[in-house]
């Protein structure tokens, strides 16, 4: 995935204060290489999560795989349409979370009947009280909006679902509603990406991890292998050693097997 920026600069004239003062303006383009090639197949009742430092493509990669982004080069194959988390369950600041849960249902191509029939669940896992579902989306906190869109999106038991940042707010108890609907979408046949800063969380959620850097698919592995290989690189960062830090990315990309994909027909 590539993508083009433009930016302005200012050019001044020579010559008098007016003129230097006023200047022209021209428009710089330059390009950025948010994903290089990759490829990768994920069968269903796997859930994956995603690594890697800010601005190394893993948000860009769940665009593409929910179809929000078209890629520059090769497509995206999938089952079904994928729901993501925060797109898909849009919620409205200005009603009430109760409001929220039926807007959010009859968005996703439920019946008022069904939105109904789910409304219950989607409680229980967001762990809000009718007290607070009464109050309007903006005088919750982000946590607590982070809780019910999980709740909101979950609800139709997608066959592919994408959250990106979605769980590192929340308590204890919370994650542990979580991780339980996660191993229940898994249970029915579906298959979940997860996005996280939360080493903790990917471990305990999921059964592969990838991890991608800078645009590039470093490890695609079980999560205790690329977690651990993940800290050394961030620990040689964080210490000033980015010649150690590279080391490491090179040695994990070179055990990694690429996937080819051939198509029958």
């Amino acid at each position: 995935m590539t993508y083009t920026v433009r930016s302005a600069d200012a050019v001044h004239r020579d010559g008098g204060l007016l003129g230097r003062l006023k200047g022209t303006r021209g428009v710089r383009t330059s390009t950025v290489e948010a994903l290089k090639p990759l490829s990768l197949v994920v069968e269903r009742g796997e859930s994956v999560g995603v690594i890697g430092t800010n601005g190394s493509g893993k948000s860009t990669l769940m665009k593409l795989i929910t179809g929000q982004m078209q890629p520059t080069t090769g497509r995206v194959f999938a089952t079904s349409t994928p729901v993501m988390l925060g797109v898909n369950a849009a919620l409205v600041r200005q009603v009430s979370g109760s409001d929220n849960i039926l807007l959010g249902c009859l968005a996703m191509g439920m019946t008022r009947e069904q939105a109904r029939e789910k409304r219950a669940s989607v409680i229980e896992l967001s762990g809000l009280d009718e007290a607070t579902l009464q109050l309007p989306l903006k005088a919750y906190s982000s946590g607590m909006a982070a809780r019910l869109q999980f709740a909101i999106a979950t609800s139709m038991d997608p066959d592919i679902l994408v959250i990106d940042e979605a769980l590192n707010t929340g308590d204890a108890q919370f994650r542990s509603r979580t991780g339980r609907r996660l191993d229940t979408l898994r249970q029915q046949a579906g298959c979940v990406f997860l996005v996280s800063h939360s080493l903790s969380t990917i471990q305990e959620m999921c059964s592969r991890v990838i991890w991608i850097e800078k645009g590039v698919l470093i490890m695609d592995d079980v999560p205790s292998e690329v977690i651990r290989a993940y800290n050394r690189y961030v620990k040689h960062l964080s210490k000033g050693r980015p010649d150690d830090a590279r080391r490491v990315l090179e040695e994990r990309r070179a055990l990694l097997t690429p996937i080819r994909i051939a198509w029958p027909e």
